[in-house]
């Protein structure tokens, strides 16, 4: 397509188009798609950039060399945001329309580079051919930047399909950000990261990537952007870093650790459903006398309470943090795809969602639309130590939540949401991720992993006991000697109870 067919296209001038061809400056940012940040286990708080050489821009149909003596070259599928005017310090709500269009963007790299680059990629990503753009430009002005397509074909596979219905930092915000450090320049180029399914490819394979806007009128797209990867030839000079690569790289090259051929990594305590089963049947006061038996005492969440009476919570602890109100924090962290929303939607099967809001009760850590995700997720819990807004329809929900109450007021009467899986403090005990979390209507209990096991077959003895107990105390017997048994009694439990 030529400049002027790309110009009709876009109704942008030819100079523009002739800057997109070498745009002055290329800004990539590192994660943005939730799909990329769960396969990462990176939450960013904020947008975070590299640059990349203009000399790296390539047009459809080119090739890309894997540089001798490596062996992890990835491709990303991205979408590109191209400038029509001059941005400098503009806001959210104006960013758009800098914006003259959008086309699709392969932000190749290579991972045997990335030990030297120190997080500015300009060794592993900055080469020539390494980000290949177009074909087509669909102007920005007649698409809505939050209902995009993103695709990726290696040899015809479908291996990325995603949208930007809920990137945690859309597009407006990258614009009206990186105009607060920076002039955005006509022809100036953002990608704005990669969804899941990026890996490595090997000489001889073909990349295409394709952006398109399905539902908008005429459905416009990008064209497919096609990069064929060959093998360099040119053996690198000793003067800069050469290649290395170890387990790690491979893993976030290829995607997983499996794709990589790479062995599994130890896993996690798995709270089976025998276990579950065996916990369930058993009160979590019982569980709490076996564990102080063991010298653990401060593993109660104190002054919580259940929206469901009569009803046991058991999974595994994933945690989010608040920290106290701040204005200026509260701005910078509250907004967009937060702690607090990123904890909720990357819940599963079973977890049990602990949060640290420092036994402050007044004012909601969670509402009804969250829970209901954390429900749909099929997580085993919710717990607070402080408030729960929406009191009434978090009650009717099945999922099961402890707090110290309902309360009305927002999250930002008192708290920013701040971070996630890492050790907390709820209910003045120290929760960590993984932990076992046990409810009911004495409370909520935080077990160990280590100890579960052999905690939950004391306490089943201990009831089995209890019971016995019970029984004999019902039938006119003292509890002196009884409760507990002493040798006799231990004797005669033995035998009629073998």
């Amino acid at each position: 397509m030529t400049d002027q067919e790309l110009s009709d296209r876009t109704g942008a001038d030819a100079e523009a188009q002739a800057s997109f061809r070498r745009p002055g400056k290329v800004i990539a940012l590192h994660l943005n798609y939730p799909s990329r940040i769960a396969q990462r286990g990176r939450v960013p708080a904020q947008p975070s950039y590299f640059l990349k050489p203009s000399s790296s821009v390539a047009e459809s149909g080119g090739v890309i060399e894997r540089p001798v003596g490596t062996e992890l070259l990835a491709f990303e599928g991205e979408i590109a945001l191209v400038i029509g005017t001059p941005a400098k310090n503009v806001s959210r709500e104006e960013a758009w329309s800098h914006v003259a269009a959008v086309t699709a963007a392969n932000d190749f790299g290579v991972y045997d580079l990335r030990w030297a680059d120190k997080g500015s990629n300009l060794r592993s990503k900055g080469g020539d051919g390494f980000t290949p753009l177009g074909p087509r430009l669909i102007d920005a002005r007649s698409i809505d930047p939050t209902a995009l397509r993103i695709r990726t074909w290696v040899d015809g596979a479908l291996v990325q399909d995603d949208t930007t219905a809920e990137l945690a930092f859309p597009f407006d915000q990258l614009v009206a950000d990186l105009s607060q450090l920076i002039t955005l320049e006509q022809g100036d180029v953002i990608l704005t990261g990669t969804p899941a399914g990026s890996s490595v490819v090997a000489p001889g394979q073909t990349v295409e990537v394709e952006v398109d806007a399905p539902d908008a009128a005429g459905s416009p797209s990008s064209g497919r952007l096609i990069t064929t990867v060959i093998q360099g030839q040119i053996e690198p000079g000793t003067h800069g870093a050469g290649p290395q690569v170890d387990d790690l790289q491979r893993s976030e090259a290829w995607g997983s650790r499996e794709a990589a051929g790479l062995p599994a990594l130890p896993q996690p305590f798995e709270l089976t459903a025998e276990l579950r089963e065996k916990i369930a049947s058993v009160g979590t006061a019982t569980l709490s006398a076996q564990l102080r038996k063991r010298g653990l005492n401060n593993v109660t969440i104190d002054g919580v309470r259940p929206t469901h009476p009569g009803e046991r919570m058991i999974g595994r602890a994933r945690t989010l943090r608040f920290i106290p109100n701040r204005e200026d924090l509260f701005e910078t962290h509250a907004g967009g795809f937060n702690a607090q929303k990123r904890a909720f939607d990357s819940l599963g099967p079973g977890d049990v969602l602990v949060i640290e809001a420092r036994g402050e009760a007044g004012t909601g850590t969670v509402g009804d639309i969250l829970a209901l995700r954390a429900q749909a997720l099929g997580a085993a819990g919710v717990v607070t130590d402080g408030g729960i807004r929406d009191l009434a329809a978090v009650t009717a929900l099945e999922i099961p939540a402890y707090s110290q109450g309902g309360h009305p007021a927002v999250l930002g009467r008192r708290h920013v949401p701040w971070d996630t899986d890492l050790t907390i403090a709820c209910g003045g005990t120290a929760v960590q991720p993984g932990d076992v979390i046990v409810g009911d209507d004495d409370g909520v209990l935080v077990i160990p992993p280590r100890y579960v096991e052999e905690v939950v077959e004391a306490a089943i003895v201990q009831e089995r006991e209890e019971t016995y107990i019970a029984e004999r105390v019902a039938a006119g017997e003292s509890v002196d000697g009884l409760y507990p048994m002493n040798a006799a009694w231990k004797k005669r439990y033995d035998e009629e109870t073998r």
